[in-house]
């Protein structure tokens, strides 16, 4: 019994009796079969109703076999195809298996010869498609193995900077907002919308290395000293301390904020006192977002800034990048701001 019976066979030639000798042998053991002369009325049967199988001769009036075979490799990929050709035109069959024809039979040829050549074209079909499902479902798999392994960091992006900020109840949502900003910037800037959003992610943790502060020194409701301050600094380096080396790209990118989000354009920030390009972008960026909003914010020592009062105060004492203020400013002209992240 015939695996394949029932199976939609294109026959192609420009030569009728051929023609239809083929298909009379192919409908006799079960195969669905129509026909087209040249290579355009094949092409145009193909897009109506894609057969399983093509059989073509290799010399046409009107385009070769071997171009039609190219053809469907481009754009009908899950056809296979057999070429036909004369026996003085046997190299021009061995470069049709190698255009991407699944097989070949030379005139004149047996009727088992024939039958041979299309169960095996339409067996390899079978086994390249079931491949290719196979990866198809692998692939996806893969999709949703990395999605949930990047989910499953980014909430430990969040949980992580929602411990550092729950140290510190002067700050309130500060993360929120500011990664969100950062998140309007990046964008602003030109970034790609994942490319923000990992911006976003990895600048939740902007502030993680106060987690190595004391407590007597973060909490303090006065002004801190000359030494004080010295101390809070080091949170900088201590959060680069606990990013540094990591395998993930989040995180690795989160290491560059922690490490120079505090630095300044003028060579005036800390902890290494790095000046305009020397400050990697994401730290720019970071840093706009992060003074903006402890400035704009409402703190135990000092009300909230306006916005624009915030913005002047930028331009003239932070040392910022011009450019990324500038870019803020727009946004804020736009009335395109608003606390909090994106979604």
């Amino acid at each position: 019994m015939n695996e394949f019976a029932g199976a939609a066979i294109l026959v192609v030639d420009d030569e009728a009796p051929a023609r239809r000798l083929t298909i009379r042998v192919l409908e006799s053991h079960g195969f669905r079969c129509t026909e087209a002369c040249s290579k355009a009325e094949a092409l145009e049967t193909v897009a109506a109703a894609a057969p399983e199988l093509v059989v073509t001769d290799m010399k046409m009036h009107g385009g070769s076999g071997a171009s039609l075979i190219a053809a469907l490799r481009t754009e009908h990929p899950d056809i296979a195809a057999v070429m036909v050709t004369g026996r003085d035109d046997a190299e021009s069959a061995d470069a049709a298996l190698l255009g991407g024809a699944y097989g070949y039979v030379i005139k004149p040829f047996a009727l088992n010869e024939l039958l041979f050549t299309v169960t095996g074209a339409l067996k390899r079909r079978a086994l390249v498609l079931e491949n290719r499902a196979h990866r198809d479902r692998l692939e996806a798999l893969v999709r949703v193995r990395t999605r949930e392994l990047d989910d499953s960091r980014a909430e430990t992006v969040k949980r992580l900077a929602r411990a550092v900020e729950s140290r510190d109840a002067g700050t309130g949502m500060h993360v929120d907002r500011m990664s969100g900003l950062v998140y309007r910037l990046a964008r602003a800037l030109g970034w790609s919308d994942d490319d923000a959003e990992t911006l976003r992610l990895a600048s939740l943790l902007h502030d993680v290395g106060k987690i190595g502060i004391p407590d007597e020194l973060l909490l303090k409701d006065g002004p801190l000293s000359a030494d004080e301050r010295l101390v809070i600094q080091t949170h900088a380096s201590i959060g680069h301390g606990i990013l540094a080396g990591a395998d993930s790209e989040l995180l690795r990118l989160a290491d560059v904020i922690a490490w120079t989000h505090h630095e300044r354009f003028d060579g005036s920030g800390y902890p290494r006192g790095l000046a305009k390009a020397e400050i990697p972008m994401p730290g720019r960026i970071a840093a706009v977002a992060d003074v903006f909003d402890a400035l704009t914010s409402d703190r135990p020592y000092r009300a909230a800034l306006p916005e624009h009062e915030a913005l002047a105060t930028m331009r003239a004492d932070c040392g910022l990048d011009p450019a990324v203020v500038d870019v803020l400013e727009a946004i804020l002209r736009r009335g395109a701001h608003a606390h909090g992240a994106p979604g």
